[in-house]
């Protein structure tokens, strides 16, 4: 949750006001990707689950943007996100999965990539600078020292709001954010529509492609 390989798939960045609630605050999650710090791209016509036994993460902040992108079909569209973004976070047992419909012949295909080995410490995924553009996420949340409210250009216990996104008027630098030193997220599940990381490090990362509809969750 290294190196941000956007690897394989394409994903990307909603906007301008979070609802302040305990289910914004734990959006958080993981995907792979690659880059600097919040890339900017055109997310693809396809959001993609994740799931993860646990992710630990410190220097933590959440704020509303928009991911600009396209449909499936070409036409260009935009979808509203909670991005939440990590100085640093440890993940266990990672599994990621999209599926494209509409393969001449094969119908649906999926891909699935997993990583990480939940029993053993030193073999856990690994991200620094991590943003993740959130639609919808379940987790059990535990937050340390958590500022709910604080304006988004002045969250600083994350990396901080991606500068691009501001310029581009994708999000709200006066708009309601969320931070904390540290969060705890168990059992998690989540849709995406990007990430972008410093680095990404995923030991053990295994890619399966399988006709048909098989995802994480």
């Amino acid at each position: 949750m290294e190196s941000q390989v956007r690897g394989g798939t394409r994903w990307k960045r909603f906007a301008v006001v979070m609802v302040p609630s305990v289910a914004a605050t734990a959006a958080i999650g993981v995907a792979l990707a690659q880059g600097a710090l919040a890339a900017s791209f055109s997310v693809s016509g396809q959001s993609f689950k994740v799931t993860a036994e646990k992710l630990e993460g410190k220097g933590f902040v959440q704020y509303g943007a928009i991911d600009s992108g396209y449909t499936l079909s070409g036409e260009k569209t935009d979808h509203p996100v909670a991005v939440s973004a990590f100085n640093e976070a440890q993940i266990k047992s990672l599994c990621q999965s999209v599926v494209t419909p509409g393969i001449p012949v094969l119908g649906s295909v999926s891909l699935t990539l997993t990583a990480g080995d939940s029993s053993d410490p030193a073999k856990q995924v690994s991200a620094k600078n991590l943003y993740i553009d959130v639609e919808d996420l379940g987790a059990d949340a535990t937050f340390n020292n958590i500022d709910i409210g604080v304006a988004a250009k002045d969250a600083q216990k994350g990396p901080g709001i991606n500068q691009d996104e501001v310029s581009s008027k994708r999000t709200n630098p006066y708009g309601f954010a969320q931070q904390a030193e540290s969060a705890t997220l168990t059992d998690v599940k989540q849709t995406a529509w990007a990430t972008t990381a410093g680095t990404f490090k995923l030991p053990g990362l295994h890619m399966k492609l399988q006709t048909g509809k098989h995802e994480c969750y």
